[in-house]
């Protein structure tokens, strides 16, 4: 027979639900390097305002976030430094992806971006701008899409299971909301099928007007597409003549870094 839970001390499930919210306003916050006010946190984390700055204040006092009060807004602290450092060790993608990315800049002129696939999400990870002075700031280091929305989740979708696809593209009403019907589950099957068809994914400006982007998946040495490879920029730099040099930059570059990673001894 379990032994209960001493008399005010938290049972597993209140201390997992702590854990959960602690890791949901993690990710919000991590979404602009310049941090992100307390209102808009409480608003997208779901909860109340004083368990929203309860938790935020612990994390202060622990050194996970910072708190600028000239600004009121909250923004990664020096621990959250300190563990990516050490847990980017054990994860060698960026390093093997970082010449990759500078090719693409440089010869194409646009920012490109290596992302990673998160359960239903991806997650920007680096981003290398490109010399074109005009450029697209839908993307940058945190930012995180569901799986479909922008050109790295296509690519990534293109090769999943027709299952994890279903079950990817189970849309609820605050879904549509956020992201229109651009993005229904049958508009998302047509852009997988290009994607499909071509070898990489195009977003033509379906999350912001004028923002173009293009994508490629990695593939881990399961053979599964774990990461993606994209560049955005504006709609003039992305018209059909110029869509196959882009793309075919996009595989080869992914080809490299998944060779690498499946081979690693090569």
């Amino acid at each position: 027979m379990a032994t209960p839970a001493p008399s005010g001390s938290p049972g597993p499930v209140q201390g997992a639900q702590v854990v959960g919210r602690v890791a949901l306003l993690l990710r919000l916050v991590g979404q602009n390097p310049a941090g992100r006010p307390l209102a808009q946190l409480v608003r997208e984390s779901g909860l109340t305002r004083p368990t929203v700055h309860r938790l935020l204040t612990s994390m202060l006092g622990e050194g996970l976030l910072d708190h600028d009060s000239s600004t009121g807004t909250w923004r990664y602290g020096p621990e959250i430094f300190v563990m990516g450092s050490v847990a980017a060790q054990s994860y060698p993608i960026e390093d093997l992806a970082r010449p990759s990315l500078r090719r693409l800049a440089e010869e194409t002129g646009e920012s490109a971006f290596l992302s990673i696939r998160r359960g239903s999400e991806t997650i920007c990870l680096v981003r290398e701008e490109g010399s074109f002075p005009i450029r697209s700031f839908v993307l940058h280091e945190g930012v995180r899409f569901p799986l479909g929305v922008a050109s790295a989740g296509l690519a990534i979708m293109a090769y999943l299971s027709a299952d994890e696809v279903d079950q990817l593209l189970v849309q609820d009403e605050a879904f549509i909301e956020r992201w229109g019907e651009q993005h229904s589950p049958d508009a998302i099957r047509a852009h997988i099928e290009q994607t499909r068809a071509t070898g990489y994914a195009v977003n033509p400006e379906l999350i912001l007007e004028g923002s173009w982007g293009m994508g490629a998946a990695i593939f881990d040495r399961a053979n599964r597409p774990a990461w993606a490879l994209s560049l955005t920029g504006i709609e003039p730099r992305f018209r059909a003549g110029r869509q196959p040099y882009l793309g075919q930059m996009l595989l080869d570059e992914a080809h490299k870094i998944t060779q690498k990673l499946q081979h690693p001894n090569r």
